[in-house]
């Protein structure tokens, strides 16, 4: 089989990368190949093409056939064209000094193009931007003006609510006014209560009355003193004496 130019994937998921390889076509994909020739980032915008136009040329002339993506990036690098022309010098069709000017011009018209391409899409991202910013200030004005209005209802909703409440807590004040100032005046009766203790410490003062006990001791004496007065009757026996000397 004939060699191929063909990509060679790279990168992560959702994220290819290429390599522009030369290899046999009897080779897989991602297997060995014969000469890495350029890069292809299709995730850029634009997409970037790194291409070796001297090999690439020189491999299309020894007959590499070229796979349909990578055909189409080496129309895009005009690598077919200049391989057009060099057929003409060739056939004696023109001077390659005319095929090196027409390939020039048209390299020229393309980038002019790729300008011209490149500005209009900017152009059109932008105005694309200011379009979204527009929708958003007005989604956002809509927004605005549906909450005030909510809100300014239920201001309205709320006004007689406020006032009942407002009439009710006057009421309440008025009514509750006059209880709570007699806690207030009855504050000094719980003063009085406090100056009372010290009258509990009276019985603390007792405690010398309790020792009377003590000093009424002597008095208990007095019946032992009173033992003489019992030895009355034995005086007495001398005269139950004289009816005997009678």
């Amino acid at each position: 089989m004939p060699t191929k130019i063909r990509l060679q994937r790279f990168g992560k998921k959702g994220r290819p990368f290429y390599h522009i390889v030369i290899a046999d076509g009897r080779a897989p994909r991602d297997g060995r190949f014969i000469e890495k020739i350029g890069t292809y980032n299709p995730v850029a915008k634009p997409a970037e093409i790194i291409l070796d136009f001297e090999r690439a040329y020189s491999w299309i002339t020894k007959g590499a056939t070229p796979t349909p993506t990578v055909k189409n990036i080496l129309s895009h690098e005009g690598v077919l064209f200049y391989n057009h022309l060099m057929k003409g010098v060739a056939k004696n069709a023109f001077t390659k000094e005319m095929a090196e000017v027409r390939f020039n011009e048209w390299k020229e018209s393309k980038e002019a193009r790729l300008s011209s391409a490149v500005k209009s899409d900017l152009q059109l991202e932008r105005e694309m931007q200011k379009k979204r910013l527009e929708e958003e200030i007005k989604v956002n004005e809509a927004r605005a003006a549906e909450i005030a209005r909510k809100r300014q209802k239920e201001a309205e909703a709320a006004e007689p609510a406020r006032e009942e409440e407002v009439t009710a807590e006057t009421d309440v004040i008025i009514e509750s006014a006059p209880v709570k100032e007699q806690p207030v005046a009855e504050e000094p009766a719980k003063e009085e209560s406090v100056a009372e203790e010290p009258a509990k410490e009276e019985p603390v003062a007792e405690e010398p009355a309790k020792e009377e006990p003590v000093a009424e001791e002597p008095a208990k004496e007095e019946p032992v003193a009173e033992e003489p007065a019992k030895e009355e009757p034995v005086a007495k026996d001398p005269a139950k004496e004289e009816p005997k000397s009678e």
